[in-house]
């Protein structure tokens, strides 16, 4: 893979020096498609790689039925229920990130109820006022 001073060293050359495709690959000793296609990208070359998954995505929907019943279990209860025999911590993580999640779900579910009370209770005509709950 082409580094960024690799990139922005092709793209000096060519710009500033005015030097060809092929003199540029013969200087820096890489082919002359590898400066094409560093000269057709506008961004520097990034490292990307696929997000790898966790142990704890195939536990997931226990984790979510069981945070759902009882949103302030602990990790360690969690793992003896569902049988986990990996790092306490990795679950842990996992778990706080489900239940924060369910929670902004939640809070985003009472939102949206108490905007669609608010616009069912106006469309009769009558001018009422519709309090929420306190969150």
């Amino acid at each position: 893979m082409l580094s960024v001073e690799d990139w922005a060293e092709i793209r000096r050359l060519c710009r500033s020096e005015r030097l060809s495709i092929s003199e540029i690959a013969r200087v820096l000793g890489i082919s002359r498609n590898t400066v094409k296609s560093a000269l057709a990208c506008d961004d520097p070359p990034r490292y990307q790689c696929a997000p790898a998954g966790s142990v704890a995505d195939a536990a997931e929907p226990w984790i979510r039925e069981l945070l759902a019943a009882y949103p302030r279990m602990p990790a360690t209860v969690i793992a003896e229920r569902i049988g986990w025999s990996y790092s306490i911590r990795t679950l842990s993580v996992q778990a706080r990130m489900r239940h924060v999640s369910a929670r902004h779900d939640a809070r985003y579910l009472r939102a949206s109820v108490s905007a669609f009370r608010m616009r069912s209770a106006t469309v009769s005509g009558l001018v009422v006022t519709v309090t929420s709950p306190p969150y």
